[in-house]
């Protein structure tokens, strides 16, 4: 096929640039290139989307398929306008966050939607649902229909750079003083490894599957996640268990971020790590066992460096502080 990827440097929409080189199709990348290049083996269209629907001028002639991560509603719909007309499949990897509700297990695509981002509204991290919504009603409506609206949940593997998912197995690799984890052992946790992900979305486009599909893992504890995570980095410290009260009276964030806890939900979320994959796995979506998956990442982490900063997860000076204040109060 002659795949055009919107982008092509970055963590997953490079893996599908890596993939579909590997996979012998005519892969084209558009893309800045700002902070990485596209891999060997693919074309490289130096664009800026940001600078307006003329950055596509140099992508010329038809395209078998197309795959665009966009995030903000203005470049995506420009681009839809500069080449849907052209390309015989299109894919949008949109996300899990576009559904409205994420307290009810095991909802599937037919689950209400967020209310699209309003024209003209500024695109940011805090209306990222809002704003993916939009873009897929502008995928259908440009594509007639005619494309694969990817709704990808936590990605993780090889290179994810988010610490999400890589922070609790590079943790009990670092070192065996008392490691601080929230008390949800019985809670879900639901990751797609990102190279299951890509093969997914190339295998949709080479079938020209269309509609909405959850690409999600499938769900594993939380606890059975922790006790894999510790075997993997051989952790023989204490774990010492902490109540959502306690975390969040000290600092301790949801999720991500600076002074967080990876993979602890806030309240009012019992399904968003619960989202049904059925409908992808029937339509052809094939998915590794979670402890590979795990097991890679840790590679991963030890070759950045275990004691590297994050962009998630505590700061060993504060896992030893509120550790501290766990035992004392024991």
């Amino acid at each position: 096929m002659r795949i055009l990827i919107l982008g092509g440097t970055a963590f997953l929409s490079a893996e599908i640039a890596r993939q579909a080189v590997a996979a012998g199709h005519d892969v084209t990348c558009l893309a800045r290139g700002s902070a990485a290049e596209p891999p060997a083996g693919a074309r490289w269209v130096k664009a800026d989307r940001s600078l307006g629907a003329e950055c596509y001028a140099d992508a010329a002639g038809d395209w078998d398929a197309v795959i665009d991560v966009a995030r903000n509603p203005v470049p995506a719909a420009e681009a839809l306008a500069a080449l849907a007309g052209r390309t015989g499949h299109w894919t949008f990897v949109s996300s899990c966050s576009v559904y409205a509700d994420h307290a009810t297990p095991n909802d599937d695509e037919y689950a209400a939607l967020l209310q699209p981002l309003a024209p003209g509204a500024e695109s940011t991290p805090e209306n990222y649902g809002e704003s993916k919504s939009a873009i897929e009603n502008e995928t259908l409506s440009a594509t007639g229909g005619n494309a694969h609206l990817c709704r990808a949940g936590l990605i993780g593997g090889p290179g994810d750079r988010t610490d999400r998912y890589g922070y609790w197995p590079a943790r009990f690799a670092r070192d065996n003083r008392a490691a601080v984890v929230p008390d949800i052992a019985a809670h879900a946790t639901q990751v797609i490894d990102v190279r299951d992900l890509v093969l997914w979305i190339l295998t949709a486009a080479e079938r020209s599957v269309t509609g909405p599909l959850n690409a999600v893992g499938d769900p594993v504890q939380f606890g059975d996640y922790l006790d894999e995570a510790r075997t993997a980095a051989g952790y023989t410290g204490e774990v010492l268990a902490a109540g959502e009260d306690w975390l969040v009276a000290r600092g301790v964030d949801y999720w991500s971020g600076p002074d967080s806890l990876p993979l602890w939900l806030p309240p009012g979320h019992d399904g968003f790590c619960t989202r049904s994959n059925d409908a992808a796995k029937a339509a052809g979506m094939v998915t590794r066992p979670w402890q590979q998956t795990l097991a890679d990442t840790l590679a991963d982490e030890r070759r950045q460096g275990l004691a590297r900063r994050r962009k998630a997860g505590l700061t060993p000076a504060t896992e030893a502080r509120l550790a501290e204040e766990l035992l004392l109060g024991r």
